[in-house]
């Protein structure tokens, strides 16, 4: 009888799996460390995501349709890296249906159609026969290179900190994190929608719009980038939200101008945003007309977070572990 030749097959090693509760349970413990560093991604973040097309309602069309189209690819176990990705000059993408859009990124069906319209006027997408298609000249816009690079970074100093506090027994440098996005794209940024979009639309909710929420998100990560020049690595998390982000005395606020030239905001839309944001008493503003959060939405603002950390956390611990298994 002949004998049967069975290939290695290297199976993932279950114990060097990362848990996404630890992770979570990290963010908590070591606060102060971690929340600095990735505030100001996602302000960043939402600055791009403005600047696109000034309507960030829009940009959240595109990224619906995008999400949409990376879990038809999911689900059929199809796989597209970064560069075959966007050297396509046009990929198709799922059909735009806008009662779905309306209901999904909670719009109303008439400005959700208004939208995409205007979006097909900008050539940003365009219908060809029965296809959707989004038109490579539309990449500058909304290639994520910059975010794969800030989120590979956070990622790679936040497997130090794991690894500092015994939760993982490796770390990871944040260029093989950015290889791991790049060659699974279609796949991490589907998980990275899957993270942001519901934020998002929580925020939009509690907010009623999301440029209020994107400015109410400077005025915090300004008050934390000003908690930097203290020691603050043995506070708690209540501790360092109480101190800087609900009391926030003797932190020195921010002004429109300023909100407006991080943000990419008119300052007009500021203006009248940060008028709505203090009557609403999410800000407060001092005599030289500097912006401070204040503590009177703690709870549901608290509430909120806990929601997008462990989104967070599982959106972290599985680049991890795909990344432990790329590596096989």
């Amino acid at each position: 009888m002949q004998k049967q030749n069975y290939r290695n097959i290297n199976l993932p090693e279950l114990s060097k799996q990362v848990r996404s509760e630890d992770i979570f349970n990290l963010f908590v413990d070591r606060y102060a460390e971690i929340i600095p560093q990735w505030m100001p991604l996602q302000v960043e973040w939402m600055n791009s995501l403005y600047r696109t097309f000034q309507d960030p309602e829009k940009f959240m069309i595109i990224m619906s349709l995008i999400r949409r189209t990376f879990e038809t690819y999911t689900s059929n176990f199809v796989k597209i890296d970064y560069k075959s990705y966007f050297d396509q000059d046009e990929i198709e993408i799922e059909a735009i249906n806008v009662m779905e859009i309306s209901k999904a990124l909670d719009i109303p069906k008439e400005t959700a159609r208004r939208k995409i319209n205007e979006l097909e006027e900008l050539g940003t997408i365009k219908r060809v026969n029965k296809k959707i298609i989004i038109d490579r000249k539309t990449w500058p816009n909304i290639k994520p290179q910059d975010t794969i690079i800030r989120i590979s970074r956070f990622l790679s100093s936040l497997s130090n900190i794991l690894n500092d506090d015994k939760k993982i027994t490796q770390t990871f440098n944040s260029k093989e994190l950015s290889n791991t996005v790049e060659e699974y794209f279609s796949f991490c940024w589907k998980l990275y929608y899957d993270m942001q979009v519901p934020m998002l639309l929580t925020f939009k909710k509690r907010f009623g719009d999301i440029e209020s929420f994107h400015i109410w998100g400077v005025c915090v990560s300004n008050q934390i980038y000003n908690s930097e020049k203290n020691e603050n690595s043995h506070m708690s998390r209540e501790s360092f939200m109480e101190k800087y982000l609900l009391e926030s005395k003797n932190i020195l606020g921010i002004n429109a101008m300023s909100i407006s030239d991080i943000s990419g905001i008119p300052r007009a839309t500021v203006i009248r945003k940060l008028s709505k944001l203090i009557k609403l008493r999410y800000l407060s503003v001092d005599m030289k007309k500097h912006y401070l959060t204040t503590g009177t939405h703690a709870k549901e603002l608290k509430d909120i977070q806990n929601v997008n950390l462990q989104n967070l956390s599982k959106f972290a611990a599985r680049i991890y572990n795909l990344t432990l298994h790329s590596k096989k």
